[in-house]
């Protein structure tokens, strides 16, 4: 187990190293990717733009679908369980209420609540496959899913991929600007690494968050782990220009680069990670056409090469354009985390690059209804 003592001494390690000498070389590590036999297409949450987000029939369809990477989010219960949900507190449009776990339990409705207040029994009451999202209009629902353990995906899907084929890319669900609203962070490392570590998947995952802390934490952990740096533009600067608590004590403006978007390379590499994993689009975007007046990507080609430069890889999210792919290709990233890995994965087929096989649909299909509950 990670102690907090530890853990805060690792981030004190971290963090003062790269203020003091940022331009230096980062930690050695091997760039063990396993991602180089296909290009990466990594199905957002299950896949939500055809699936109910984050539920085993996304992930069914995700493998059905050809994905080559599950992406996926933590949270932990109130009573330390990790649960593959992407929200910090359950809302009325994805969950409803069906009934209290115990008779008169103060707790209900738990609709509203966050998970780290909540027990796992508490959560498994909640219906998270009956609604349709507004945004995804084409999604299939599956009324009464329950949100599930990560364990529980696990065993799902290696009933669905007998031979582990599939990657994971999987990410700790934390804030640092409301630490009341989740666990810390050495309840998520350590809670998360032990099931990675007890799974037949544990070389086949991807560690990523916002939270650079919790990558630093998990590298201290298991120093064989690939970790992603997630970034936006909320997380890599502050309007007040105050230090970022997302990443871990460290600020831009000390790396070198002659602009934000070399030094987000410069940073994440410095923190030790393999992957960089930045917003496609910029918050100030008004366009949603790269060729257009008004678009402004946060991932830019000159990002792209500066982490190339520095050895790791490239994967932006969420990108559910094709026009939009197509300039990223034109960049030579690495992957796609895109909500719509069916599509993506035609259009690269049409581009010639390597495509991972899909999965047999009725054997999918079996193990779902083996596992679904």
């Amino acid at each position: 187990m990670l102690h907090p003592s530890r853990l805060f001494a690792v981030l004190l390690v971290y963090v003062h190293l790269a203020l003091a000498t940022p331009a230096q070389e980062s930690l050695n590590r091997p760039l063990s990717t396993g991602h180089g036999r296909f290009f990466d297409i990594q199905a957002h949450r299950g896949g939500r733009g055809n699936t109910v987000e984050s539920t085993l029939p996304s992930f069914a369809w995700g493998l059905i679908d050809g994905a080559t990477t599950l992406e996926l989010d933590n949270g932990i219960t109130r009573d330390g369980e990790v649960v593959v949900w992407h929200d910090e507190k359950i809302i009325a449009s994805k969950c409803q209420d069906t009934s209290p776990a115990f008779p008169g339990d103060p707790m209900y409705p738990y609709v509203g609540k966050y998970i780290a207040h909540l027990t796992l029994a508490q959560i498994k009451t909640l219906d998270c496959g009956s609604q349709r999202q507004n945004d995804y209009p084409l999604q299939l629902i599956y009324p009464g899913m329950r949100i599930s353990t990560l364990k529980e995906v696990f065993d799902f899907v290696e009933c669905a991929d007998p031979s582990h084929q599939i990657l994971w890319n999987i990410e700790s669900k934390i804030n640092p600007q409301y630490p009341n609203r989740t666990l810390g962070v050495g309840d998520f490392v350590d809670k998360q690494q032990a099931i990675f570590a007890s799974s037949s998947y544990h070389k086949s995952i991807t560690y990523q968050s916002f939270d650079w802390r919790t990558l630093a934490g998990m590298k201290a952990l298991d120093a064989n782990i690939i970790i992603s740096a997630l970034i936006e533009n909320e997380t890599a600067i502050m309007p007040d220009n105050t230090t970022s608590p997302w990443l871990a004590g460290l600020r831009l403006d000390q790396f070198p680069g002659p602009s934000m978007a070399e030094q987000v390379a410069q940073a994440a590499h410095w923190l030790g990670a393999d992957i960089l994993s930045p917003a496609a689009e910029s918050l100030p975007s008004t366009s949603l056409d790269p060729v257009m007046p008004g678009y402004v990507p946060f991932t830019t080609k000159n990002m792209v090469d500066a982490a190339h430069a520095l050895g790791m890889i490239v994967k932006p999210w969420t990108v559910n354009r094709l026009n939009i792919l197509e300039q990223l290709l034109s960049w030579k990233v690495d992957g796609i985390i895109t909500d719509y890995p069916n599509v993506v994965r035609r259009w690269t087929k049409q581009q010639g690059l390597p495509a991972a096989p899909k999965y047999p649909k009725q054997r999918v299909l079996t193990c779902l209804d083996k596992f679904m509950q």
